[in-house]
Formats: structure tokens, sequence, C-alpha cells
């Protein structure tokens, strides 16, 4: 698991804690800065990270996040997330990214074409993550 999804998913638990012990939802707590807010989104979108019954990952993305037509940033580019929460219908590995692992999550991406998102940009607290099918 990457430093950066560990920190996010402690960041969630304090949150959550916080919120649970003063009465108040991380959704009510008004935050600092803009990069607070980011990081707010991020936690919540990590906690709300699982497969649901359809059997699609739903979880929080990088906005912005590129969609390869291979596992492999050599690939042509097919579009991108321009949404922060996604669902994503299977993973499969290939290329190593940023994110310390070769895991790339098929979805459909924003502008209706199909294609692989390297794991670094979606919010899983592990990759792969949950019982998400392999293909």
């Amino acid at each position: 698991m990457s430093v950066r999804k560990k920190t996010a998913l402690a960041l969630a638990a304090v949150t959550l804690t916080t919120g649970l012990a003063t009465g108040a939802g991380a959704a009510t707590a008004a935050p600092a800065s803009a990069s607070a807010s980011a990081s707010a989104s991020g936690q919540r979108a990590a906690v709300e990270c699982g497969v649901r019954a359809d059997g699609k990952l739903w979880c929080g993305n990088r906005v912005g996040a590129k969609g390869y037509e291979h596992r492999t940033y050599r690939s042509g580019v097919r579009g991108s997330l321009t949404s922060s929460f996604s669902w994503f219908v299977c993973w499969g590995p290939g290329d190593n990214h940023a994110g310390g692992n070769n895991i790339w999550y098929w979805t459909l991406l924003d502008n209706g074409q199909w294609g692989n998102v390297p794991a670094v940009d979606v919010h899983t607290p592990s990759d792969p993550w949950g019982n998400l099918r392999q293909c």
C-alpha cells in the first residue's frame, strides 16, 4: 500500500472518529483551505470505496485521470475521468506506475470510451481492491 493511501486512510479514520465524538459528520466540518477540502474529499472517497452488488468497484479517483487503450502509458489515451467518483468493472496487471504496483482498473471513461486507469489514480486502500474480478 502506498504512503499516500496509508495517509489517506489514517486521516479518514481520524476524521470519522472526530466527527462521531463531536456529533458532527465530516461533511459538516468547514475545511480550512482548498487543499484541506481536497484531502477530505479523497478521504471520504477511500472510505466509500468498495465492490457493490452490481459487481463493480465504486471508488474515488483523481479528477483528470487518463484512461489508456492498454495497461501501459505507451498506449493511446482514450479519454479521462472528469468526475471524482467512478466505477470500475475489473482489474489487471500492467506497467508499474507511481502507486508502487502494476494494477490497472478497466472502466467506461467520461467521454464514453473504455480505458485502463492506473491504480495510482484510483483511491483504493490497497490494490487490487476487494473482490473485484480480474480481467
